[in-house]
């Protein structure tokens, strides 16, 4: 990674600038072991895990009594890891992050025996984690989920189907959200429950322009115990939201890895390109692209970087500011990239062109986690309740 000024800004401390320089050094001796892309993207994805893990990469994701690094999971690490594996490697952030999400509801809201259960083996890459909120018809509007859960003698019952699951076919545990209640938000429950439970199953996988392991799943009759309810009964939607809230922003650095890695790539490559008897980045319609490049992404590391340290340091909802790194960075990387192609020409839409990769693997950002339209609602809604606050003050 070219350019790591970022980190002496002052929300970072020095362990923060410690985790990047290891990281990044680490990245770079494993090199070859992170970029892969070959026809079993399962296996491909399952290598990473363990290669991660036991690097101690997702110690990260996982608070210290069950195996991480800090007494709560710090959101700037977080980020840190995505930008820096995602500027290596797409597959590999994918992989952090599911190790991330997939037990993130669990650290925040679950049983103490769940947690001492399944996040050590989550930190260490044992275990591959997951997380099951989206149906057919219940995307964006998670309130119009149809999944079931009812209770049962020591513990509840499980039926309904996800899909766009992550690791989906190859999860050994997932966070799954069902109804336990009536219509609505309010009647959404958590579980955590591992695949190997009788009555999960993998429907189908889903085939998608960045290979990612994704599957439509289904639970029939699957029992889990009473302690692997995460938090209180009908505070699903909750805890999701709780979940995503500390998250969301690791979604932008993911972007802003891709946008930086596409800028450095960008670079190289007008800075040699011989043409008209100089080089191309002696254009100014050249530098032009490359100045907006530039200020997108320091633009959007502000924005990531805020709502992390906001959240670091104990402010207990940043749904609005994790809301605007999101839509921002994602949606400024996807031009970021677009930039990056059209400044290699023909050679950026060359299948295996770090550039065409990058094309491939940042749409996906705008759609999960929220999709772009949704951060926007969220960031509206947010800025008329302060000016209707402001307003009887």
């Amino acid at each position: 990674m070219a350019d790591d000024s970022f980190i002496h800004w002052p929300f970072f401390d020095d362990s923060h600038r410690a985790h990047l320089a290891e990281l990044n050094a680490w990245c770079a001796a494993n090199a070859h072991a992170l970029h892969v892309e070959t026809d079993d993207v399962n296996a491909d994805c399952r290598k990473l895990v363990a290669l991660l893990g036991a690097a101690g990469v997702f110690r990260n994701a996982v608070p210290a009594a069950h195996g991480g690094t800090r007494d709560r999971v710090d959101v700037r690490m977080l980020c840190l890891t995505r930008q820096t594996l995602a500027w290596h490697s797409g597959l590999a952030d994918f992989a952090f992050a599911m190790q991330a999400l997939g037990t993130g509801a669990l650290a925040l809201a679950g049983a103490e025996t769940a947690k001492a259960r399944y996040l050590p083996g989550v930190a260490a890459g044992e275990l591959i984690a997951g997380f099951a909120l989206s149906e057919k018809e219940a995307g964006s509007d998670v309130a119009a989920m149809t999944t079931r859960a009812e209770k049962v003698p020591g513990g509840w019952r499980i039926d309904g189907e996800k899909t766009w699951i992550s690791n989906g076919p190859i999860a050994d545990v997932l966070t799954v959200f069902a109804r336990t209640g009536g219509a609505g938000a309010k009647g959404i429950s958590a579980f955590f429950v591992p695949t190997a439970t009788p009555g999960f199953s993998v429907v189908e996988e889903i085939d998608v322009i960045a290979p990612h392991p994704l599957a439509t799943i289904r639970f029939d009759g699957c029992i889990v115990p009473d302690d692997h309810l995460i938090g209180a009964e009908g505070e699903g939607f909750k805890v999701a939201m709780a979940t995503l809230d500390m998250l969301r922003s690791t979604v932008g650095a993911a972007a802003l890895g891709f946008a930086r890695r596409a800028t450095d790539e960008a670079l190289a490559r007008v800075t040699t390109r011989k043409l008209f008897g100089g080089v191309l980045a002696d254009l100014q319609l050249t530098q032009a692209s490359l100045a907006d490049m530039a200020l997108g992404n320091d633009a959007s590391a502000l924005l990531i970087y805020r709502a992390a340290w906001a959240k670091d340091q104990g402010q207990p909802r940043i749904t609005r500011e994790a809301a605007m790194a999101k839509l921002y960075a994602t949606d400024t990387a996807q031009a970021t990239i677009d930039k990056a192609v059209q400044l290699f020409g023909g050679a950026g839409v060359a299948r295996g062109n770090m550039v065409e990769r990058l094309y491939r693997e940042v749409r996906a950002l705008r759609i999960y986690e929220g999709a772009s339209e949704v951060q926007k609602v969220v960031i509206a809604r947010a800025a008329i309740a302060d000016f209707q606050k402001g307003a009887k003050a």
